[in-house]
């Protein structure tokens, strides 16, 4: 079976950590470290931004995909999934641009992260509730 919104996704996810990626690249080249980091502020940032959203995705990617296939309505997981992405590019934008430090593009990025999940998971038990006899 197709998961056609959840691939859209899971697309647009793959972007986001290429971008980052290449952020923490850029550091590692710069400083010709291949492990680690170093006390670069800027580099820790970056490296945090691009762990943070490798930590997130895969299970808020997994539970859209669960649901799709479980028949969660498309509406719902096109939401969430709008959710979880924007919650995570305002979340790197805040890391960066508040130097790993507050930033309220952080706080409402990790929010809709977590919110979108939280939804996900629900919308998933849910479904398993009204398809059993």
């Amino acid at each position: 079976m197709l998961m056609p919104v959840t691939a859209v996704y899971a697309a647009v996810t793959a972007l986001l950590l290429l971008f980052l990626s290449f952020q923490v690249s850029k550091y590692r080249l710069k400083y010709r470290q291949g492990l680690g980091i170093n006390d670069d502020v800027e580099f820790q940032v970056a490296d945090r931004a691009q762990a943070n959203l490798v930590e997130y995705a895969p299970l808020a990617l997994i539970l859209m995909g669960v649901g799709e296939l479980n028949g969660v309505s498309a509406h719902w997981i096109y939401w969430v999934g709008m959710a979880f992405v924007g919650g995570r590019i305002l979340h790197a934008f805040g890391m960066f641009n508040g130097h790993g430090g507050p930033h309220k593009a952080r706080l409402v990025g990790i929010l809709l992260t977590w919110l979108s999940m939280a939804v996900m998971a629900i919308l998933l038990v849910w479904n398993v509730i009204q398809v059993q006899p």
